[in-house]
């Protein structure tokens, strides 16, 4: 399988809480819910359809339990195409903490975790998708294990909150594969890893 993220980020790289505006507010942040409608119709059926072609899907998990509490839960968002999706496949959540996965399907990876993405991996079939889950997908990307990379950047500056990239960290160059900008000026960004950058020399 093919290990993709499909990640929502503001201008200034902000991931934290794009959804409903509610769900981080013990940690205090108030200004969630940032990204939510502000796609056009292309890019949620591109969405959409991003998640029904996954064969498995693999989770951070912090992004594990509000999707189980909202896609896996909520029958309004189970009966939507991406809740069908979802509760459909396989999920796998990276996780020494969790121990009893409440949603259906589920298995969780302790361990060496790389050799068990490893393994998912090299099982025959289409997409190993990680969607949100921030600390994953930067662990991802420090073990080579992401073959592709969708960034949805929103046209907005959140000013605050967690950032899927860290303000300093491992550099990493990107081959651009696909790009497109929708009606409300979302960006959607189709990447491949390319190892480390060259940089000019004087």
């Amino acid at each position: 399988m093919k290990l993709t993220t499909m990640t929502q980020i503001s201008i200034d790289g902000v991931m934290q809480n794009n959804g409903a505006p509610t769900d981080d507010h013990p940690n205090g942040f108030e200004r969630g819910g940032w990204a939510l409608g502000k796609g056009d119709d292309g890019t949620r059926t591109f969405i959409t359809q991003t998640y029904q072609r996954a064969e498995a899907f693999l989770f951070g998990r912090r992004t594990y339990e509000l999707f189980a509490g909202s896609w896996g839960s909520i029958d309004q968002m189970r009966a939507h195409p991406i809740g069908v999706a979802l509760n459909e496949a396989p999920k796998y959540v990276a996780s020494t903490t969790l121990t009893a996965p409440r949603w259906e399907d589920t298995t969780v990876l302790r361990g060496d975790l790389a050799a068990a993405i490893g393994e998912l991996k090299a099982k025959p079939g289409g997409e190993l998708q990680v969607h949100g889950s921030g600390a994953l997908v930067r662990w991802l990307l420090a073990n080579d294990l992401v073959d592709e990379m969708t960034l949805i950047v929103i046209p907005v500056i959140v000013g605050l909150g967690a950032r899927l990239f860290p303000e300093t960290g491992p550099d990493l160059a990107l081959d651009l594969v696909e790009s497109r900008v929708d009606s409300k000026g979302v960006t959607i960004q189709i990447c491949r890893p390319a190892g480390r950058p060259q940089y000019a020399t004087a």
